[in-house]
């Protein structure tokens, strides 16, 4: 009889991952991780006290991916907030299930648009800006009315109420930057 294999932590939240990303958050259960690493429920709730645990370990892994995706832009960027947002489209397409894991569930934890701004994982995106010569409330007031319409558009596609159109995306988001930059320069 070969030996057993050894299911560990690592494994299991990778498993978990990959169901999340395939077939979305109501996937996840002891069961099917455990049909995934072809074991028995014991290793899953052995590692994880509780569902819960796992399906935290697993919107930080969808998180990092997500913000990873966002800032894989080259240096070559041209019109870094238009590209922000063209990603941020892209991957809802893209990663259905691991988009409303991510924004259309509760892994935001009832945090409101306010604490979204604020939070240490956008620091990257006002990096961008600021590289751009943008000073911080002005970054913030464009990233909020980019985020708003991409994330109108991200949340039509990752629930296939719309098909990506690249050009009807980029006219959207490119309409939407110029009334804002346009209006910034009214305040200034």
């Amino acid at each position: 009889m070969p030996p057993r294999s050894r299911i560990d932590r690592e494994m299991i939240r990778d498993a978990a991952f990959t169901l999340v990303r395939e077939q979305g958050i109501d996937a996840l259960n002891a069961r099917t991780v455990a049909s995934k690493l072809g074991c028995s429920t014991q290793p899953v709730m052995y590692h994880y006290a509780t569902m819960a645990e796992l399906r935290q370990e697993v919107y930080a892994m969808a998180d990092r991916m997500h913000t990873a995706y966002l800032m894989d832009m080259g240096p070559e960027t041209q019109e870094p907030f238009l590209e922000l947002g063209l990603r941020y489209i892209r991957f809802a397409a893209e990663e259905k299930h691991l988009f409303r894991f991510l924004f259309q569930s509760d892994g935001l934890g009832g945090a409101g648009l306010g604490a979204m701004m604020d939070s240490p994982e956008l620091a990257p995106v006002f990096g961008v800006m600021a590289q751009s010569g943008v000073p911080p409330e002005v970054g913030k007031q464009i990233f909020l009315g980019s985020f708003l319409t991409a994330h109108g558009m991200a949340s039509l596609l990752a629930n296939n109420a719309m098909t990506y159109d690249e050009t009807l995306c980029v006219g959207t988001l490119s309409m939407m930057l110029e009334g804002l930059l346009s209006g910034m320069e009214d305040v200034k």
